[in-house]
Parts: structure tokens; C-alpha cells; sequence
């Protein structure tokens, strides 16, 4: 594997990501909507770094199965998401790729009636977009490569690198 990012420059990205939210929240109350699975590592990271009132919950949303590395039908599971209506919701996902993920639940957010939905991203991908929806905030630019690490996975392996990488061809088979 080619790591891409160090564990150190994953550390300052998230720090800049909580400077970030807490410019623009303040100290105002938000209600912090995880990606399931990939973003339990953020997750974890992001929240301990903000200082406001917050609630958390998670949505599970999946489009890579077997052995693609490229997305496909987004599944969405929302059974575990927190009331929502009149709150500041904020998104946390691991990476933004095609953008369907994001503009998905998004959309069935915005129906719960929140006062705001905004978005953070580890990870934007260099790449055309499906989607004309972009995150709000967005730790790292990278490649249009596969990726393993901090939360991402490939076969449900690799989440707990605390890096991420690139990984090789021979790896993908």
C-alpha cells in the first residue's frame, strides 16, 4: 500500500475541520448525523474536538458490494437517525465520490423539516461529479484512487489503519 495520508495529517485535518464547525455553529446546539460505517472513525475523532451541545446518530448508507471498487445502487437505512425537526443537523461522511450519497440523504433530511442541514467530508475525491451538491466542509482533496483507512474500507478490511492508502492493483484482487 502507498500511504497517502499520515496519521499526523489526518489528526491536523480533523482539528481544522473543528475549527471549521465551530466558526460557523458557535456555541449554538447541533445534532451530528454520521455515515455508517465509514465515518465512525471521523465520528469518534470530530466530536471530542467540538465544544457546543451536541446529539449524536448515525444513518447507514452503502453502495460498494463484493468486489468493485466503484459504486454502485445507494442503500439507505435510517432507523437509527434522531429526530431531526427543527435542529441544525450536520452530516459527517468519510469521502465524497460520486455525490450520491451525500445529495440522498440530504434530500430525505431536509424532508424531516431540520433547520439546517450542512455537510463535512474527511475526503473529496478529484473527479466529475453525478451530483451538483457539494460538501460544506472538506478536510483533504485527493486522488481519484481507491482508498483504505481511518473508517474506509475495502471487504470490510483495512477501516482501522490509522492512515490512509492507496491501494495497489495486486491488492484489489
Amino acid at each position: 500500500m502507498k500511504i497517502l495520508l499520515s496519521e499526523e495529517q489526518l489528526r491536523q485535518g480533523v482539528e481544522q475541520l473543528a475549527r471549521e464547525i465551530t466558526e460557523h455553529y458557535g456555541h449554538r446546539p447541533v445534532t451530528i448525523i454520521g455515515i455508517l460505517t465509514g465515518s465512525v472513525v471521523l465520528l469518534a475523532d470530530l466530536i471530542r474536538q467540538l465544544d457546543m451541545p451536541l446529539r449524536v446518530g448515525v444513518i447507514q448508507a452503502r453502495s460498494y458490494r463484493g468486489d468493485t471498487t466503484t459504486p454502485g445502487p445507494l442503500s439507505v437505512h435510517a432507523d437509527l437517525l434522531p429526530e431531526v425537526a427543527d435542529c441544525d443537523v450536520l452530516l459527517v461522511d468519510d469521502i465524497f465520490d460520486s455525490g450520491q450519497t451525500l445529495q440522498r440523504i440530504t434530500g430525505q433530511l431536509n424532508a424531516l423539516g431540520p433547520r439546517s442541514v450542512r455537510s463535512v467530508v474527511l475526503l473529496r475525491k478529484a473527479r466529475s461529479r453525478e451530483t451538483a451538491i457539494e460538501p460544506d466542509h472538506v478536510a483533504f482533496e485527493i486522488p481519484d484512487e481507491f482508498v483504505v483507512g481511518f473508517g474506509l474500507d475495502y471487504h470490510d478490511a483495512y477501516r482501522n489503519l490509522p492512515y490512509l492508502a492507496v491501494l495497489e492493483e495486486a491488492e484489489l484482487d
